[in-house]
């Protein structure tokens, strides 16, 4: 029996330049930190000659391509499995909330199957070889953080060429300040869980229909993570609260799914209640705000009073890996 496990994710700047159509025309640049909230697979032997899948729902079937769920599917005929198997998988938060689960899953997939077969890939064959399967195979409107924060765990940027080249570098900063940041970031869940397919569809045809107003604000965003990481490095971290705020605005600009006005009003409950700034995190729609705030057990409480959970969080510094064998 393999376990594997492989961190989600908080995009801190930049996010959406991620995506091919974007950046194989103007490069991407994205600050991510991976967090300890996981997808763990687990992968044994099966003696009835069939493949057994266990998801949120159970698929047993005896070839491979009758499984139903696409990254399972594409994960096993990529990697060639030929023997069936028995996978489990289980997260500790529901996919559709906006931490890069999609691409955090087929990570950790793809660690346990090769742990099987005792085949070793650095974090970039890992990373690339599940953007291959999402964005490639699966077509998916996707950008590449997702499958990059999973397998390298820690805090980085993430710079996306136009000649397909990932540059990654982690972030120089001391753990003091790592700490305090990590401290001034508190996360809450929306309640909404929502398919980020329509908005990233949506940027997806517009810019690889070179539509003017949809590159205009993915480079301002582009520029926020270059501040970001800026920030980060030198400068008062304060100032990432009202960047964060900026970043949302321009954000919300991209497509009227992006927010609702339940959304909205949460956002505002936050900053009335001493956040100074924030965002939905990932695509948008729904899944978890996050804020910025040097009070941060102050804001909790104000959540609390209307019934909104934060999510306790720290970062991840060690990426994709198998946990037992």
């Amino acid at each position: 029996m393999i376990f594997s496990r492989a961190p989600l994710r908080i995009s801190l700047g930049g996010g959406g330049t991620d995506l091919p159509s974007y950046y194989l025309k103007k490069n991407g640049f994205v600050i991510s930190t991976a967090i300890n909230k996981y997808i763990y697979i687990s992968l044994g032997k099966t003696f009835n000659k069939k493949f057994l899948l266990k998801y949120s729902k159970f698929e047993e079937v005896d070839n491979i391509k009758k499984i139903n769920h696409p990254l399972f599917r594409e994960t096993l005929k990529e990697l060639k499995v030929e023997k069936p198997v028995n996978i489990s998988s289980h997260a500790d938060i529901p996919s559709g909330s906006g931490l890069g689960s999609s691409g955090c899953f087929t990570v950790a997939l793809i660690k346990a199957l090769n742990g099987v077969e005792n085949k070793k890939l650095n974090n970039k064959e890992l990373a690339e070889l599940a953007c291959k399967i999402e964005i490639k195979k699966l077509k998916e409107p996707v950008g590449k953080q997702d499958q990059y924060s999973a397998a390298f765990g820690g805090l980085r940027s993430y710079e996306f060429k136009k000649n397909g080249e990932t540059i990654v570098k982690k972030i120089n900063i001391s753990k003091k300040r790592l700490n305090n940041l990590n401290n001034s970031l508190s996360i809450y869940y929306t309640g909404i869980l929502r398919n980020s397919y329509d908005i990233l569809k949506t940027q997806d045809i517009k810019s690889k229909s070179m539509n003017k107003e949809m590159f205009l604000n993915l480079d301002m965003v582009k520029e926020m993570g270059f501040y970001t990481k800026y920030i980060l490095e030198k400068g008062n971290l304060e100032e990432y609260g009202h960047l964060m705020n900026d970043h949302w605005k321009t954000k919300k600009k991209r497509s009227p799914k992006m927010t609702s006005k339940y959304i909205n009003n949460l956002y505002n409950y936050g900053l009335d209640n001493g956040a100074i700034g924030g965002k939905l995190i990932g695509a948008g729609g729904g899944g978890f705000l996050i804020f910025f705030s040097k009070k941060p057990k102050e804001l909790t409480e104000a959540f609390k009073k209307i019934k909104i959970n934060k999510i306790d969080f720290k970062f991840d510094l060690e990426g994709a890996k198998i946990l037992s064998i």
